[in-house]
């Protein structure tokens, strides 16, 4: 399809992340370099930490995608309206994902669970197309990978991961200079956010949680990107399996970010409440107000790390009685 089309557009889910962002502008270069038309759409801004990667002003803040197109690129995406574009429907549609939440929604679908990024799945796709991997989208790619992974902490990285990550760093990223652009360029309302945040940190047993209202984003001049990352603090605590950052929307809704040490399945979570994600990172979006969201949430996390207690119980038991055969 990639050799045969002309003009495509390329799109990723709403509030792009590091991996969305990375590898939509890595996507759009590589058929830019074989002499294709891509036009790349978002329904909500780059975020800021990312808008430093190389033609981040080429992507298109917009509400439709409008124009002919041989075909739609959706990178990170489990159906038409986790992007949140109109003008979508009824196009010959690429679906190109790695979560565990997918949806075969499109004419092609291709779905690789093992990948650590989609970024990693256009690494593939670049090579397999015989396209030159430039300085610049190494660094796209580089940035998508270290983000998704969690900065390659989390479950799925293997040797695998760190051989992609070679790859892009001899291609051209640049580790040191990406990880002080994501990590170490952080607004003040950021981290004013934090501390509010953190001043409201819970923890039971395994489960953490912390939560920020409305009007705490409005106190601090925080937008909605400012919000990455805080649930890392909770899932951070020792002896912590499981985590949430519940976020007050202006309309009275409650945004959530799901995090997992690995043995609760964050995405199963998320998807059971309309989200998705991964095995240790999801996502979804419940209604108000604040305290019957918690609830809601908290008690399905209590839940699921009591499964994850039982099973770790019937592993320990069997495991005594084996080792009490062999004595």
């Amino acid at each position: 399809m990639v050799r045969r089309g002309q003009k495509f557009a390329v799109c990723s889910h709403a509030r792009p992340d590091g991996d969305a962002v990375g590898s939509m502008l890595a996507c759009g270069m590589l058929l830019a370099g074989l002499n294709k038309q891509a036009d790349l759409y978002s329904a909500d801004p780059v975020p800021q930490i990312y808008r430093w990667l190389p033609c981040a002003e080429t992507i298109r803040r917009v509400t439709r995608v409008e124009g002919s197109y041989d075909a739609a690129i959706l990178l990170e995406c489990d159906g038409l309206a986790r992007t949140r574009l109109e003008g979508l429907e009824g196009r010959f549609l690429v679906n190109i994902d790695h979560h565990a939440s997918w949806k075969a929604f499109a004419a092609v679908n291709w779905i690789e669970e093992g990948a650590c990024a989609v970024a990693e799945m256009v690494y593939r796709l670049t090579r397999a197309a015989g396209g030159a991997m430039t300085p610049a989208m190494a660094t796209c790619l580089y940035t998508a990978v270290l983000t998704d992974t969690g900065s390659f902490c989390y479950e799925g990285t293997d040797a695998h991961a760190f051989d992609l990550a070679r790859d892009l760093v001899v291609c051209g990223a640049r580790p040191a200079e990406i990880a002080r652009e994501v990590y170490f360029s952080n607004p003040l309302p950021k981290m004013a956010l934090l501390g509010t945040a953190l001043t409201r940190l819970r923890r039971e047993g395994r489960l953490a949680w912390l939560w920020v209202t409305d009007e705490d984003m409005t106190r601090a001049h925080a937008t909605e990107e400012d919000c990455e990352g805080i649930v890392n603090y909770a899932i951070g605590i020792a002896g912590v399996e499981a985590a949430v950052l519940l976020r007050e929307l202006s309309d009275g809704r409650i945004r959530l970010s799901l995090r997992s040490k690995g043995g609760v399945d964050v995405a199963r979570i998320a998807a059971s409440f309309g989200g998705g994600g991964h095995r240790h990172a999801g996502g979804c979006t419940l209604e108000g107000p604040l305290h019957a969201a918690m609830e809601r949430i908290l008690e399905t996390m209590r839940r699921e790390l009591s499964r994850e207690n039982q099973k770790i119980r019937e592993a320990s038991r069997a495991e005594s009685r084996g080792m009490n055969l062999l004595g």
